[in-house]
């Protein structure tokens, strides 16, 4: 399964015994097992991304087969990373968000990511020397980290808000920034938009704001 940005997995040890009717209900698919129980997924919103595979390898999936490495793997070192961003003429914030090159990272986490390594999100990949990548490596594996070990044992209804307490600057803009009082800013694109601290990450200077910019897909 893939939830997209607005889907939503409930389950029950027993579900409701009537089918859900088509266009009368937000429930896009339902599972049930032979003992009753199962799942009803729903997707929010009018963007439908919410997509269901029946494969016997994940890897049939298009989707997974195209994923990036895992960045918690044990397997991903800094010499990985280092080989990811070899030769990049793009900025570091787009190769982190872009799941066929690092897996699990995603636009709110390479935010936090780069606040932590204190770089800026516009810094070209290809131009960071090996002082840089050690760095973005060990932000990568500290924000992640902290991110599952804080989500660890909760309640589906509770990951959302936790996941908003637990950020620095993803979703903070105009607010104080944790590290050094700045005022945090944000560049808008055409479907997303990133946050930042210049003091932290960009040496006090904002940068441009190019509404519909194309530059990072």
């Amino acid at each position: 399964m893939h939830l997209a940005r607005a889907g939503w997995l409930r389950w029950r040890d027993e579900l409701p015994t009537a089918p859900p009717r088509p266009g009368k209900s937000p429930i896009a698919f339902r599972l049930r097992l032979d003992d009753g129980s199962g799942f009803d997924l729903t997707e929010a919103g009018t963007r439908k991304r919410l997509a269901v595979y029946l494969v016997r390898d994940p890897a049939e999936v298009p989707g997974v087969a195209t994923l990036g490495p895992d960045p918690m793997a044990a397997d991903f070192t800094e010499q990985s990373l280092a080989g990811l961003l070899a030769g990049r003429r793009t900025q570091v914030k787009g190769v982190l968000r872009d799941q066929h090159i690092i897996a699990g990272i995603g636009n709110a986490y390479s935010d936090e990511v780069l606040h932590a390594a204190k770089m800026s999100p516009f810094k070209i990949a290809s131009s960071m020397t090996l002082a840089d990548v050690a760095t973005l490596y060990d932000a990568i594996k500290t924000t992640l980290a902290e991110a599952v070990e804080r989500s660890a044992g909760l309640a589906a209804a509770d990951l959302k808000s936790e996941k908003k307490s637990g950020l620095r600057v993803h979703g903070k803009a105009g607010q104080d920034c944790q590290v050094c009082g700045d005022t945090i800013k944000e560049v808008s694109f055409a479907d997303s938009a990133l946050q930042y601290c210049p003091t932290c990450q960009t040496g006090g200077k904002p940068l441009a704001d190019r509404r519909l910019s194309r530059l990072l897909k």
